[in-house]
Parts: C-alpha cells; sequence; structure tokens
C-alpha cells in the first residue's frame, strides 16, 4: 500500500513531548493517507518502550547509537513509501489537521516544492523558526556585529531572520526548517537525503540549498500550524550553541567561496563575543543576564571546535 505521505519523527530522550507529538498527528491528520516511522536515537529515557506500548500502528526502529538527526532520518526514509515525505520533530504538537493542510497545499502546487509551516510556541504565540534566509556574508556580518539583533525587523540587517515578516503568508523562502518539512519522496531520493556530514543542525539548510539547485521553491503554508517547543532534547544552551555554530561553518565551507568561510568563522566567534559584551553590561541590572552572558563566553572560548 501506497501513502499520500510518510512521517519521519526521530526522538531522542524526548519521552513524553514523543508520545504528545504522535498522539497529534493521529488526533489531527484525517484527509490524507499516512503512515508513521519513528527511529528512537539509543533514548536512555524510555521513549521506545513508551512508543512502542502506547502506538502499535506505526513503524518503530530501535537503533542501538545515536545516529543525529540526519542519520535517523535517512534511516527512517528507507522505509518510505509515501508520495511525500515529512520531517517532523518530537517536540511538535499537531494543530487544526496541519498535515493535512501542508500535503493538499503541496498536491495542488504545479511546482516541485519543499513545504514549511507556521510554527508557535506553547503560549501560541509565533516560533519564527520554521524558516530563514540562506547564510551569506553579510548575514553573518550583520549576525557578528550585532545589527541582526538590534534591527530584528529589518530585512536589510536581518536577513537570515527574514525581518519582521510573521509567517502569515504564501511566500517563498529560501530555508524550511526540519521541525516540519514537507517533500516529494521523489526529490528526496534524487537528494540522496540528508548529508550525513552534518550529525545535527544545518542538515535541514543543506537540503534546502541543494533542493533549489534542482528548481525547487521553497514555500512557508502558513495556514498548516503547529506547535514547536524547541530544544528539548539538548538542554545545555553552550552546547546548542557550539553544536549549531559548527553546523553553520560547515554550511560556509561546503556552499560558500573559499576566501568567504574564514570570515564566515570570524563572524561566528564575533557573535559569541558581542552577545557576551552586551549581556555583561546588562548584567548590571540582572542575575539572569549574567548567566546568560557566561553562556555566550563558554561559546566565544570554545571556538576553535567551530572555526
Amino acid at each position: 500500500m501506497s501513502f499520500d505521505v510518510s512521517i519521519l519523527v526521530v526522538s531522542y530522550n524526548t519521552r513524553e513531548e514523543t508520545l504528545a507529538c504522535l498522539a497529534s498527528v493521529y488526533e489531527q491528520t484525517k484527509e490524507v493517507s499516512f503512515e508513521l516511522i519513528v527511529v528512537d536515537n539509543a533514548s536512555s529515557d524510555g521513549s521506545a518502550e513508551a512508543i512502542e506500548e502506547t502506538f502499535s500502528d506505526l513503524t518503530l526502529i530501535k537503533s542501538t547509537e545515536n545516529l543525529g538527526f540526519a542519520g535517523a532520518n535517512n534511516l527512517a526514509a528507507e522505509k518510505a513509501t509515501g508520495e511525500y515525505v515529512l520531517l517532523l520533530n518530537p517536540d511538535t504538537v499537531i494543530l487544526d489537521q496541519a498535515i493535512d493542510r501542508i500535503v493538499a497545499f503541496a498536491q495542488a502546487d504545479s511546482e516541485m516544492g519543499v513545504y514549511g509551516g507556521r510554527t508557535l510556541f506553547g503560549d501560541l504565540t509565533l516560533n519564527a523558526n520554521s524558516c530563514h534566509g540562506a547564510p551569506t556574508p553579510w548575514s553573518l556580518f550583520c549576525m557578528g556585529t550585532g545589527f541582526s539583533s538590534l534591527f530584528r525587523n529589518s530585512t536589510f540587517f536581518n536577513p537570515e531572520g527574514l525581518g519582521a515578516w510573521r509567517r502569515d503568508s504564501v511566500r517563498e523562502v529560501d530555508c524550511i526548517s526540519g521541525c516540519f518539512l514537507l517533500i516529494k519522496r521523489s526529490i528526496w531520493e534524487q537528494l540522496d537525503g540528508f548529508d550525513l556530514d552534518y550529525f545535527m543542525y544545518g542538515e535541514d539548510t543543506d537540503l534546502c540549498l541543494r533542493a533549489r539547485k534542482l528548481g525547487a521553491k521553497c514555500l512557508i503554508v502558513p495556514d498548516a500550524q503547529l506547535i514547536h517547543y524547541g530544544g528539548r532534547s539538548e538542554r545545555v544552551r553552550g552546547d546548542k550553541m557550539v553544536r549549531l555554530f559548527k553546523a553553520k561553518h560547515q554550511l560556509f565551507q561546503k556552499h560558500w567561496s573559499p576566501w568567504a568561510v574564514g570570515f564566515g568563522g570570524s563572524m561566528l566567534a564575533s557573535w559569541a563575543l558581542t552577545r557576551y559584551l552586551a549581556l555583561r553590561v546588562l548584567g548590571f541590572a540582572s542575575a539572569s543576564y549574567r548567566q546568560r552572558a557566561e553562556e555566550w563566553y563558554s561559546v566565544f572560548r570554545r571556538r576553535r571546535e567551530y572555526t
């Protein structure tokens, strides 16, 4: 049997969030046929056992090692039979038939595309991380100097953040977040899935950049809404930012001219340093700012890991 969409979920020590995510998929997906394929990345919190006990009709792959986000999704995609593949983070909750809506949009779209939705935080305020602009030397300069933070609503100074746009209209973007990313399976296979050089972070940006080189468009479908809590499987901010910066540097090496790679690395270090200095100034008024400043300084100290 073939399905409209194969939904891929990678779980890693997010037991309760994963169970809630999977329950929301079953509850909210009513109009398209789907299969659920879950890879548990060697969780130690009983995630695999809980998934197996609660949901008997999905495909569960229990990995004996942590394959990372890229590796686990590639493994899950090998089992996929749907016309489309939907990457879905375990720390999400589907709202208002979001999967039905995004698949219907894709099926009606005459062009080859990669599709994302509109993500919200738990309090239903906008989580703008469903998409972003492609990293460029200019965008890294703006981040490294703090301009992107000072002028968040400017598309000129905050090009990766896409300025003040609230993700509330159908719009072509450079990159879709892997937390909720729909792609035709034939395109996924043509791209050979995620590049396994990326363990966690950066693989979705790389996928979108490669898809666009094939002629695909990345489109946001605002009617497809979901909650994305974010960061549940990696709670130490310093470690998370080092991983993120390392992935960004990998993207520079793969997609930028050689002359720009060193500049990008220096801007990553500057990004950490400027945030540290700004938060140190604010720290005179608040202990929480002082704590965040120390987290950013730890990222700066570890710059050899990502440059």
